[in-house]
């Protein structure tokens, strides 16, 4: 029998996708049995995995597939992120409703809930195997896209989780309440950068530190606070696999990966405030 307490205690935070890409007001979301529903009666099954697909589409061409999750599955469980998701953690505390864009298996998100229990946590993604694979976690899970808008009510949010996934700086504003805060984890030019020179991988943009802190701030989000994690870890050939194979890095050719491997890892986060506090 499927455990829907997790999706019911995230219900509030959601609205209606078809309502709200008609420029109606915010119309929220409730459960009836195995169906998110709207007043104006827009419907949206829930899959017996215990997601909700609230795009009304197939993924795009770049969405995660089945493979690619299994390997950050595979990766992240293995503990070599661990510092990564401490830090995400410090600064998600003391907020109570928590959404992860582009959360994949929603690792970073439940690493939040473990240690706070009080809090309410949803995890969004463009890919139906990431929302599977998080619901399957037992988190609420939804399947939507952050450039078309995500289905969730303006500023109902405390805390907006973003690692390694696309930002939205407008969209994180929007539903984020003042003085809540975006958790945003992002590669600097030094993370990975043997790995990458030697299998060919894709690289990180020297000026990305710069773009993000710009974008943010024209959307009203003020930097306030940021961690540098820095550390070295020795990994199998198989982790190396699933390391590269996890991400985008997957849609490209590179050289096949070999270990054990020494990856130097380096990932700054931040937290960007919502003005108006």
């Amino acid at each position: 029998m499927t455990d829907f307490s997790a999706l019911d205690a995230a219900c509030p935070l959601l609205e209606c996708p078809v309502c709200r890409g008609r420029g109606a007001a915010e119309v929220p979301l409730v459960r009836h049995d195995r169906q998110l529903a709207c007043p104006n009666g827009h419907g949206f099954d829930i899959a017996r995995q215990g997601y909700v697909n609230l795009t009304g589409g197939a993924p795009p061409a770049n969405a995660d597939t089945a493979p690619m999750i299994d390997a950050r599955q595979r990766f992240l469980d293995s503990g070599v992120y661990e510092p990564i998701r401490q830090a995400v953690s410090h600064a998600s505390d003391a907020a109570h409703w928590l959404v992860e864009v582009g959360a994949g298996t929603g690792w970073y998100l439940d690493g939040v809930l473990t240690h706070r229990r009080d809090a309410v946590g949803l995890a969004t993604d463009v890919s139906v195997a990431a929302a599977k694979r998080a619901a399957r976690s037992g988190l609420a899970s939804v399947v939507a896209d952050t450039w078309a808008g995500l289905p969730i009510r303006s500023a109902s949010v405390d805390a907006v989780l973003c690692v390694f996934a696309p930002r939205s700086a407008a969209e994180f504003a929007r539903v984020l309440r003042p003085g809540g805060r975006a958790v945003v984890a992002w590669p600097t030019p030094r993370h990975l950068a043997a790995l990458r020179e030697r299998l060919g991988l894709l690289n990180v943009a020297t000026d990305k530190d710069e773009q993000l802190v710009t974008q943010f701030g024209e959307a009203g989000l003020n930097p306030a606070d940021r961690e540098l994690v820095e550390f070295s870890a020795e990994c199998t050939a198989q982790q190396v696999a699933d390391l590269v194979g996890m991400g985008p890095n997957a849609f490209h050719d590179h050289a096949p990966a070999q270990g054990p491997t020494t990856i130097d890892v380096s990932v700054e986060v931040g937290t960007f405030l919502r003005a108006g506090a």
